[in-house]
């Protein structure tokens, strides 16, 4: 997975690249009288993926993480660990500003639709975020009105598997888990997933350059949309 950092682009209009994006729509049709398979049986309506893709070159394993000491002999996957943990108790604590000010002034905050997506141009994604959408969503969270915000409304966030993928004296990529517990009323949602994150150094600390969310079950069907990070 390409943790190159997307171009802050216009979605590309239906034009020169509406072939493109036709394309990314898979639809298998059955021929009339051929037995139903697998999900069909139980949902008919059902419709299938396209074929995963074979373990063979294209396919990209996840790597085991280095061990890479500083110059004042600390241990930069602790120090990156407690960043992490700190973002996630920011989200629970509903501190939203402090949260985002742990991104870069051009950090972008995104959620693809799919784990092959490798850039938000032209294609769908839950969320594509810079600091001035934060901002705005923010803003719509944070009012008094705000009926997703009721009292009775929580997350919880647990993190792990935290690995450097990569590090040098200008960049950090660091590959994690999360589970994440969302209270609303008296109903609990589930979410889950792989965090990615590409960070610069900001004198002892951190800044978020970006911060991709695989989400395991983005796919499957909610009663309500996300209203804030996760």
């Amino acid at each position: 997975m390409s943790t190159d950092i997307p171009k802050k682009n216009a979605i590309a209009s239906a034009g020169p690249d509406f072939e493109h994006l036709l394309v990314q729509e898979v639809v298998i049709e059955a021929t009339q009288g051929e037995a139903r398979t697998g999900a069909q049986v139980i949902a008919p309506e059902h419709s299938p993926r396209a074929p995963l893709r074979s373990a063979g070159a294209a396919a990209h394993l996840p790597r085991a993480g280095l061990v890479v000491a500083t110059a004042a002999g600390a241990d930069l996957l602790r120090e990156v660990e407690q960043f992490l943990y700190l973002q996630a108790e920011l989200l629970d604590a509903k501190q939203w500003q402090a949260w985002m000010d742990l991104f870069d002034a051009s950090g972008v905050y995104w959620m693809p639709v799919l784990p092959e997506q490798t850039e938000w141009e032209g294609s769908p994604s839950i969320f594509a975020e810079d600091k001035l959408m934060m901002e705005i969503r923010k803003g719509r969270v944070s009012h008094p009105n705000a009926w997703s915000q009721a009292p009775q409304w929580g997350t919880s966030h647990l993190i792990g598997n935290v690995v450097i993928e990569s590090a040098s004296d200008s960049e950090i990529v660091v590959r994690s888990r999360f589970q994440m517990v969302e209270l609303r009323r008296d109903q609990l949602r589930h979410f889950a997933g792989t965090y990615r994150h590409t960070l610069v150094r900001n004198g002892d600390d951190f800044k978020i350059v970006l911060q991709r969310v695989d989400l395991l079950n983005g796919q499957a069907p909610f009663d309500y949309v996300l209203q804030i990070w996760v």
